[in-house]
């Protein structure tokens, strides 16, 4: 049985269709990699998988219970199973490394203080990170408060673990250490991993399957091998790194052809 269901869901912003009947199903224990260029609706459909926002129709159901439609008490206990680690990271500058990470517990249990700071060590442990805790998110790199981001999402014990653009913004050495990271936490926790992203190396290096979306719609689900061998012309641009002859494509080559290779015409 799948663990998240997603079923004709459609969401529309303004009257804008920006996710068109998508349906998935994600098994437990799969690294799924939703893949797509800026404005596909990854992002979109990650918001809705964690119930940030309601969309205009379709269901999306987490072990079970359609979030869509479950009561606070039901969405809370299913959110509770899932760890979320944001694009920027999301930490409170305010906060030590370690409190970011103790938040989740102190907010969300009844565990004493040193159970607490037992379970940030060891989450901090295993993102590399337990010599950091002292330090303020201002003062970590890139790449650590990524990890950090990832510490605090393994908080609660999720058995969902959802990554949005986790390489974005880092260098290719940087981006590959956090590849491994997400590898091995699947491996070590046996957990559902999702991950959002447009970075080709990053996806098929972690992905069991890959959903690839285009304009709100998925244009291909499968293995690592499936869609490196789809033929669609999209996926095919996407993969091979061909550029759209867009209009601001166009524009900028008549620019070119007006003023530059016509010296005697000024702008």
């Amino acid at each position: 049985m799948a663990i998240i269901s997603i079923h004709d869901l459609v969401v529309e912003y303004g009257g804008r269709r920006v996710l068109d009947g998508l349906s998935l199903d994600i098994e437990p224990g799969e690294t799924m990699v939703l893949l797509g260029g800026s404005g596909s609706g990854k992002s979109t459909l990650m918001r809705h998988i964690i119930a940030l926002e309601r969309p205009k129709s379709g269901s999306i159901s987490v072990k079970g219970v359609d979030i869509t439609r479950c009561s606070q008490a039901d969405l809370k206990r299913v959110r509770r199973s899932m760890g979320v680690a944001f694009q920027d990271g999301a930490l409170f500058n305010s906060l030590s490394v370690e409190d970011n990470v103790a938040l989740p517990l102190r907010e969300h249990t009844s565990l004493a203080p040193s159970i607490i700071n037992l379970a940030v060590w060891m989450n901090l442990a295993a993102v590399g990170l337990a010599d950091f805790g002292k330090l303020l998110p201002q003062e970590l790199s890139g790449g650590m408060k990524k990890r950090a981001a990832v510490a605090r999402a393994l908080a609660l014990d999720p058995e969902i673990l959802i990554f949005d653009e986790p390489s974005s913004g880092l260098d290719p050495i940087v981006a590959a250490e956090l590849d491994e990271l997400i590898l091995f936490l699947k491996q070590a926790f046996q957990m559902t991993v999702i991950v959002v992203t447009h970075e080709l190396p990053s996806a098929f290096r972690i992905a069991d399957r890959i959903a690839m979306l285009y304009n709100g719609s998925f244009i291909a689900v499968g293995t690592k091998e499936e869609i490196k061998g789809n033929q669609n012309p999209r996926i095919r641009q996407f993969l091979d790194r061909i550029p759209d002859n867009s209009a601001p494509a166009r524009a900028i080559e008549a620019y070119f052809e007006k003023y530059v290779q016509s010296p005697e015409v000024k702008p």
